[in-house]
């Protein structure tokens, strides 16, 4: 989710609400993998290892990355602090925020129930959902659910209003819900005409949650555990809906000012608890097991997989970052070491990505407890990325 704006706004109510951290004891982290940890004895280990720890000396509080290859299998790391102030260690099994990664579990659910003959992606989302959303939101009463999924509706993103800024930025702790937030779209332009270009929107995912919870008639989240937490064995996978702050979550931290003077922001990202464009947590090893079977096949069709991955590029091309284009859901972006399909999450205090290259059958996921200012350079730039690819690739 993009939160720059939002971010540069929160800066000094930050500050005046810096509070010390809460003493817990280390219990509190107990975590464990269910199947057998072989990372120590990966060829790459020291490497991959010495990777993290650069990391975390360029100013990451905590990082913890799953590298997955067909001839050496599963590495799992870990290096830096989750707990800043009562000192307790990264270790790669926490769990954290992993923001709008949720997209691509979504756009996932929505191929299934396509699947299932319960929708189709051409239809108008107004044909399955209707009220207030529909008739107050631009091109809602127009766009597909392909669109939606793609970004290519228009439907302008609630995260760009001003209002909605200063709203975060005078209450930091607020827990939103869906009606909350779309609000913050409602009587916008337009950002184009639907299927005319591609430009990053949460609002269409907002929709689209409430689309799964309308065709399957219960939480969007319970559908995720039934249809890919569980049959995919992501059991640390869960929603922020069902346990706002759950335990074991690692504390999380930004640095609004740019000098690593890092603020606990733990308790600030309470706008994506009840929605589908973002709210996940997780860890980085079962987002890369996810990515690699959806990859794989093993998630959705052949045909609902070609879907997705028809791309299209956008008007607009950010010359800081690798050239990308736009799925179903998925991103793919082209990089030296080729091309990989990828989704990216921020929540305040939090950063995920989760990575696959096709042609070596290779993923790459990381998560880490802090963002903005300094280390975003060590973690999500183009540079990070291209730091963490010329490493854990051949």
């Amino acid at each position: 989710m993009t939160l720059r704006g939002v971010l540069l706004c929160l800066c000094c109510a930050a500050l005046a609400s810096c509070e010390k951290g809460e003493r817990l004891d280390p219990e509190f982290y107990t975590c464990g993998f269910e199947r057998p940890d072989s990372s120590s004895g990966h060829p790459e280990n020291v490497s991959f290892q010495e990777l993290l720890v650069a990391m975390t000396d360029d100013g990451t509080p905590g990082v913890m990355m799953s590298i997955n290859d067909p001839a050496n299998g599963e590495w799992s790391g870990a290096a830096g602090m989750a707990d800043l102030f009562n000192r307790y260690t990264m270790r790669p099994c926490n769990i954290s925020r992993l923001g709008s990664t949720v997209k691509t579990f979504t756009a996932t659910t929505i191929m299934l129930l396509q699947e299932e003959g319960k929708l189709d992606l051409d239809d108008r989302i107004a044909d399955h959902l209707s009220g207030e959303p529909m008739d107050r939101l631009a091109n809602a009463d127009l766009a597909t659910i392909r669109q939606c999924l793609q970004h290519s509706s228009g439907i302008p993103n609630y995260i760009s209003s001003a209002q909605f800024q200063t709203a975060s930025l005078n209450d930091l702790i607020r827990v939103w819900h869906p009606e909350d937030l779309l609000a913050y779209a409602y009587d916008k332009p337009a950002d184009f005409e639907p299927g005319s270009d591609v430009r990053y929107s949460n609002t269409p995912y907002i929709l689209l949650g409430m689309l799964i919870e309308h065709i399957e008639g219960k939480p969007f989240y319970q559908v995720f555990e039934e249809k890919l937490f569980a049959p995919l064995d992501l059991s640390n996978m869960r929603f922020a809906a069902e346990d706002n702050v759950p335990d074991g979550i690692v504390r999380g931290y930004v640095d609004f000012y740019s000098n690593l003077n890092v603020i606990e922001s733990t308790y600030y990202s309470g706008w994506d608890y009840f929605t589908a464009d973002g709210g996940l947590i997780g860890n980085p090893q079962e987002l890369g097991r996810f990515l690699r079977a959806l990859a794989n096949g093993q998630v959705v069709s052949t045909a609902s997989l070609a879907e997705m991955t028809n791309w299209r590029t956008p008007s607009e091309v950010d010359d800081s970052f690798f050239p990308i284009q736009y799925g179903l859901g998925i991103f793919r972006m082209d990089t030296p070491w080729g091309e990989a399909w990828f989704h990216s999450g921020d929540a305040i205090g939090y950063y995920a990505c989760m990575t696959y290259f096709p042609s070596q059958s290779t993923s790459i996921a990381w998560a880490v407890n802090g963002n903005y200012g300094q280390i975003d350079e060590a973690t999500q730039t183009r540079s990070a990325m291209e730091r963490i690819f010329g490493t854990a690739l051949p």
